[in-house]
C-alpha cells in the first residue's frame, strides 16, 4: 500500500514539473504567423481530418475484428 502511494506521488511530481515547464514556453511565432494569414484555420483542419480519418479507420478494423471473433466462436 505504501509503494502505491508511493508512486502516486512521484507521478503527480513529474506530472506537476512537466506542466511548469509547458507553462514558461515563449509565444511561438510561426502559430502567430499563420493566425494573421489566416492559415491556421487550413492547419486545423487538416489535422482534424486527419484524426477522422484514423477514428474512421480504427472502427472498421474493430468492427472486422469482431466479426471474425464472433465467426471462431461459432466454431
Amino acid at each position: 500500500m505504501h509503494n502505491s502511494f508511493a508512486k502516486k506521488l512521484l507521478l503527480a511530481g513529474l506530472l506537476f514539473t512537466f506542466g511548469r515547464f509547458g507553462e514558461a514556453q515563449e509565444k511561438v511565432e510561426m502559430a502567430d504567423g499563420l493566425r494573421s494569414s489566416g492559415k491556421i484555420y487550413v492547419v486545423v483542419a487538416v489535422l482534424a481530418i486527419a484524426f477522422i480519418g484514423l477514428l474512421l479507420f480504427l472502427i472498421s478494423i474493430d468492427r472486422k475484428v469482431s466479426r471474425l471473433e464472433k465467426k471462431e466462436n461459432q466454431k
